[in-house]
Order: C-alpha cells, then sequence, then structure tokens
C-alpha cells in the first residue's frame, strides 16, 4: 500500500512541461552592458544560452522561472559584489535625477536559494539578477561554537558538513531552501524550542550597503542594523556572510506519518493537545524542548481525486531507546492514531531535511498564503474547514495537478524570546501557544494562476474573519509564507515597523534598496509614518 500510494503521489506532482519563457529574450541594456566592462567573467547574458536556461531554472517555483531579466551578475567576492553595488547605486541615482523617486523603477532583483513563489521575488523583467550561488562556503571555527555560511549556500550545504562533525546550527527544515532569504524572514527551525528562532541565533552579518562599502553588523558593530536584519528581509542591503551559533548534536528522530482523510478529527485534536503542553503545569504533559512540532497536513491531490494527511514529528535528541518512539511523542494522541505508514526513524539532520524537501519538488507553479491564530480547538476547526470548503470550487475549475495543502505549525512565544532579540514583534505575546496556518499550494499551468491565488486568499480571509470574531487572531505573519498581497511588516507592531524604517534611511538615505530593489516585501516607509 505504501509504496502504491507513494509513487502516484509522486506522479502527481513531477515536473510540468511549461512554454519555455526564453523564447524571446531580451535585448543588452546599456546597464547591462555597464557589467559587462566592469565584470566581464561573472555576467550571463540571454545570448549565453545554456548558462542562461540554467539559471533560470534554478528558481524552485516555475512562476519566477518565467521571469526573465536582461542579464545575471553572478559575483565570485565581495569586492566583485561592491563593484556590482556601485553600478547600480549609480544606474539609480540617474534616473531618480531624471524621473523622480517615485516614478523611478525597480532596477534589480537578489538571489540566494531562489525559494520564494512570489514571482519577482529574486527575479526581475529586463532588469539584473544578483545571483549569490557562488557565496555558498560553510566553515566552522576552530572551537565549534560558530559557522559561517555563505548567503548563496541552500540548508543541504550546511546539514552535510556539520553532520560530519555532530555540530547543528538553528536553520533551515527544507534543504533545497536558501540560507539568506530564510534568516532574513525569521523562520522557525527544528531546534527553536531549545535555542529559538533561525535569526535570533546569528552573531554577526557581513553586509554590502547601498554605498559600495562592506560593514559587520553585530551586537557591538552597527547593532541596530544586526536587529533589523532579524526578520527585516533585503531592506537594507546584500548579505554575504552569516556567522551562526553552532551547538553539539547527535542524530535525530524524526519523520512523517501519512493517513487518509477519516483521521483529520483525531489529527486536530492531537495537534492542540501537544501544542498546549507549552502552558501545562502537569509535569507527565509539559513540552519537550528537544520536541519539534507537530507540522500537521492536510492535502487534496487534484489528479488523484483524494484527500491525505501527513504530520511531521521531530526530535533532535536520541531517544533513549532508539527502537521506540521518543516518550514526549509516545505519550502523546498522535501515537494511537491510525496510519497507513510512518517514516519516523533515527536518521541525519540532512536526511530529516532532504524528505521534507522530497514532498514538493521545484518545477511547478507555486502559492503561499499564512496568518496567525490562537492554539484554540474552534479556530483550528475553522481554518481546517475553509481548506475543505475550497476543494469543491477547485474540482469544478479541475486546476491541473493541483495539490491544495493546509499546513499548520506552532510557534511558541517562550522559543521566540530564546537567544537575541528582534524586531517580530513577538516578544511582548502572552505565553499562550499560537499557530502559524498557512496553504502551500501547487498546479501545472500558467491559466489557473488567478483562480489559485484567489481561493488561497478567500480561505485566508474567511480563517481570518472566524478568528477576529472569536478573538483568536494575532497579528503576526511569517514573512517567508506570506502572499504578495500580504504585508508581514505591519504584524510586527508599528514600533518595530518605524524601528525598521529608521534602520533602511540611516544605511539607505536614497531608497537603493527600497525602490530600485524588488523582492523582499518593502516596508511602505510613507505608511507606517502616517
Amino acid at each position: 500500500m505504501r509504496n502504491v500510494r507513494t509513487s502516484q503521489i509522486l506522479r502527481a506532482a513531477k515536473r510540468t512541461e511549461h512554454p519555455d519563457p526564453m523564447s524571446s529574450l531580451p535585448e543588452p541594456t546599456a546597464l547591462c552592458k555597464s557589467f559587462e566592462s566592469a565584470l566581464p567573467d561573472s555576467l550571463i547574458f540571454p545570448h549565453n544560452a545554456a548558462a542562461f536556461k540554467q539559471s533560470m531554472n534554478s528558481y524552485w517555483a516555475q512562476q519566477e522561472c518565467e521571469v526573465v531579466p536582461a542579464c545575471v551578475v553572478r559575483p565570485r567576492d565581495v569586492q566583485e559584489l561592491c563593484t556590482a553595488v556601485n553600478i547600480l547605486k549609480r544606474e539609480y541615482d540617474e534616473r531618480v535625477a531624471q524621473a523622480g523617486e517615485e516614478k523611478t523603477k525597480s532596477l534589480f532583483a537578489i538571489r540566494s536559494g531562489g525559494h520564494s513563489p512570489i514571482p519577482g521575488a529574486a527575479s526581475i523583467t529586463g532588469g539584473v539578477v544578483v545571483d549569490l550561488s557562488l557565496f555558498y562556503e560553510v566553515t566552522i571555527s576552530e572551537v565549534g561554537s560558530s559557522v559561517v555560511i555563505g548567503a548563496g549556500a541552500k540548508w543541504m550545504d550546511v546539514s552535510k558538513i556539520l553532520d560530519e562533525k555532530d555540530l547543528v546550527v538553528v536553520g533551515g527544515r527544507n534543504s533545497a531552501v536558501g540560507v539568506g532569504g530564510l534568516i532574513l524572514g525569521g523562520c522557525l527551525s527544528f531546534f527553536s524550542p531549545r535555542f529559538g528562532l533561525v535569526c535570533s541565533n546569528i552573531l554577526s552579518y557581513e553586509v554590502v550597503l547601498a554605498s559600495g562599502s562592506i560593514v559587520k553588523a553585530s551586537t557591538s558593530t552597527n547593532p541596530d542594523l544586526w536587529r533589523a536584519l532579524k526578520g527585516g528581509s533585503n531592506n537594507f542591503g546584500i548579505v554575504t556572510h552569516f556567522t551562526a551559533r553552532a551547538f553539539s548534536s547527535t542524530k535525530t528522530w524524526s519523520g512523517f506519518l501519512h493517513m487518509p482523510a477519516s483521521q483529520a478529527t483525531k489529527v486536530l485534536t492531537a495537534f492542540h493537545e501537544f501544542v498546549n503542553r507549552a502552558i501545562s503545569d502537569d509535569p507527565a504533559t509539559t513540552y519537550d524542548g528537544n520536541a519539534a512540532g507537530p507540522i500537521a497536513c492536510f492535502s487534496y491531490i487534484q489528479k488523484l481525486g483524494i484527500q491525505a494527511i501527513s504530520v511531521n514529528l521531530v526530535y533532535t535528541k536520541l531517544p533513549e531507546n532508539e527502537k521506540r518512539w521518543p516518550t514526549c511523542w509516545r505519550s502523546s494522541s498522535f501515537a494511537s492514531l491510525w496510519r497507513l505508514w510512518s517514516t519516523c526513524r533515527i536518521r541525519t539532520l540532512s536526511s530529516a531535511t532532504d524528505e521534507m524537501n522530497s514532498l514538493n519538488p521545484p518545477g511547478r507553479r507555486q502559492v503561499f498564503a499564512t496568518t496567525t491564530i490562537k492554539n484554540d480547538s474552534a479556530t483550528l476547526t475553522a481554518a481546517h474547514a475553509a481548506y475543505s470548503s475550497a476543494i469543491a470550487s477547485v474540482r469544478r475549475v479541475n486546476v491541473k495537478n493541483l495539490v491544495w495543502t493546509l499546513v499548520l505549525q506552532p510557534l511558541i512565544p517562550k522559543w521566540v524570546r530564546r537567544a537575541d532579540t528582534n524586531p517580530l514583534g513577538l516578544l511582548d505575546s502572552s505565553s499562550e501557544p499560537l499557530v502559524i496556518v498557512s496553504f502551500t499550494v501547487n498546479w501545472a499551468e500558467r491559466r489557473d494562476d488567478d483562480f489559485v491565488k484567489t481561493t488561497t486568499r478567500r480561505a485566508v480571509e474567511q480563517i481570518d474573519a472566524f478568528a477576529a470574531a472569536h478573538q483568536t487572531s494575532h497579528r503576526y505573519r511569517y514573512l517567508n509564507y506570506c502572499a504578495e498581497w500580504q504585508k508581514p511588516f505591519e504584524g510586527y507592531g508599528l514600533e518595530n515597523w518605524q524601528f525598521l524604517q529608521g534602520v533602511s534611511r540611516k544605511y539607505d538615505p536614497e531608497g537603493l534598496f527600497q525602490r530600485g530593489c524588488v523582492g523582499g516585501f518593502k516596508l511602505d516607509m510613507e505608511d507606517a509614518a502616517t
């Protein structure tokens, strides 16, 4: 049964043939010719067909592969990146002088891992893509207490090196996700219950500012920039390297429970009960800091006409008895749920993150959207109802190869308070557990883009309306799960939003990264001020 169902699902999610977005390629612009003169060995033009196509196809979401720039700049070191930023800044200043700030169009995009589903998040039609893929080094300090990670690395690059040294950093849970975008968005980790958010475990940043200068941001040097980068996205400069705290670690216990849709009510109950352990006074049911998750996923697979449930469970310490579930999971309601199969076992962190990546491979059209609620049973049920009610409409439209997934994962306030401060606006939350609710949707054909986006937005707004009516909503929106219509910085709270705007004005006074750079969600400099 397991092999049959697994192969069916993988076939349903396989890469689909798409029209070639490079059939009509842009001519080299004057800006790209400036790069060709200054950095001839680090530039890829569309007429370099093989290299350019490889660069375009490196994005995760098909929509991003279809956003075709005029050229791609791939700096080989920090000095070349400084040269690139100087060229962009000079062009930006000239355009502002001619047309004014409000009419100046964006010039460039920055690509770390290219894993955002938003078209234009890391590419730009007719502009310049600054590709950080050559900044992929992972360097462990002599004493093993920190790791310097290049902003162009992916988490698979990091975990494979650290696995060999029995070390971990508080990092991504999907091996194919890029380091840069994930850290700058904040992010949860398998290790967040023990050590806090990913962004809160970055000791220092190396940043190229709009001026072309290289600066360090840490608690002692440019501390305001250091704090702003912990969730502030690409609004202040281009980060080239992150220095992350490292911790000793062994293998993990992790995997997925795969269940039929008939178990939905029991899964929601088990999820609610386990997350509430964060506020339990019973020593037998307190939240174990080594337990990550649960991440509960409810999916409708259009091609097969079925619904399925998968729940990710992780324990970041070897259990006392390696042949049994860890005590915290064994004592939960998840242990007694009827399931089709389970992949839970002892494995390396690389294996755990590879498994997460395998569930949603590249080459398909993608949409994310998110909200945050309190861990309230009725609101969790309402979230699932919003997911379920949308299935009828997507069935009628028959979106080709659609996989429509609702994801629930806990966000415990005390996790956020661990390690360093950040501007996410969660530090003043009560101790009441929160739940990040998100939709991860993928499908095959461009003609369905608007329908899928509209349906996803309606589902999120339906959840928000229920939560607001029952006083179980929360303002926070995790930036890296946001749809293009959402405004994550408003969810940080006015004080934090204005702090980020102030840091932007200080380090990028002319607004190169606000108006000249696409992607990453902008700070809407006028909105918070009014």
